[in-house]
């Protein structure tokens, strides 16, 4: 599997929405992209849970813009006359991520467009899959955009990477937050999207989506002090979470039933 790598040439404008600032700018394939800054909030691990979680709903074929790296140069900071947003450039200078941005595109509301109960529910099991907290009725990261539901902002999920030390714990757990899912009143089919989904997610596509993580993003630790020791834990970790029984998927069917 191979992304795409632009290069930014224009800032345009700040996304002032959460904390990690992401920002609308165009790159020289005169594409406009969504960029999420190495430099913000949670760093390279917000990045890789975003290009993990995003290329596995891709995989699983729920809709998702197209993730592409971005080279971004400190430069680009010299004619942007706000200092923070000039801080952050210089800190994300190098390999960034972009997700292509939708113009005109709007948050879903689920409840005036309501996806199909078989969408709902793959989008529900992939979220307790790679443990995504960030899609509640408060803030979806659904958008509506040529009348069709796109998922964006995976940066909350895999929160495991934050604590190796429990990632074999993490890796066969339930994820009790899928009760707050958006989606969790329409996804009546989960049963059929797990048969569906836990074979299309195979090893060997997952291994593919790990090998795309940068090694300037995987920062070194205690267990596993080099990339490819991280890379393996990351695969470690998603392999092992689908195998049975697959707990995510027996505590989602709970919420949905204490749900309706």
């Amino acid at each position: 599997m191979v992304l795409r790598t632009v290069t930014a040439t224009r800032y345009v404008t700040p996304l002032r929405e959460g904390g990690s600032l992401p920002a609308i700018i165009e790159a020289d394939d005169d594409g406009m992209y969504v960029l999420k800054f190495r430099g913000a909030g949670q760093g390279c691990k917000a990045l890789i849970a975003e290009l993990v979680a995003g290329e596995l709903a891709r995989a699983a074929g729920l809709p998702i813009p197209e993730i592409v790296f971005v080279d971004l140069d400190a430069e680009l900071a010299r004619t942007e006359p706000d200092a923070e947003i000039q801080a952050l450039i210089h800190a994300s200078a190098g390999r960034n991520l972009a997700l292509d941005y939708l113009p005109g595109a709007v948050t879903l509301d689920a409840h005036a467009e309501p996806p199909s109960m078989e969408l709902a529910s793959a989008i529900v099991w992939h979220d307790a899959f790679v443990m995504n907290v960030d899609r509640t009725p408060r803030n979806t990261n659904m958008l509506f955009w040529h009348r069709h539901l796109w998922l964006i902002d995976h940066g909350a999920a895999l929160y495991f990477q934050y604590h190796w030390d429990r990632f074999r714990e993490l890796s066969v757990s339930g994820f009790a937050r899928i009760k707050d899912h958006a989606l969790i009143g329409l996804a009546g089919k989960l049963t059929e999207a797990d048969a569906e989904l836990s074979h299309q997610l195979t090893p060997d596509v997952i291994a593919s989506i790990v090998a795309l993580i940068p090694d300037d993003w995987l920062e070194a630790d205690v267990q596993f002090p080099t990339a490819d020791e991280q890379r393996a834990a990351y695969r470690r970790f998603l392999t092992t979470r689908l195998e049975s029984p697959r707990l995510f998927v027996e505590e989602a069917v709970r919420a949905r039933s204490a749900h309706v």
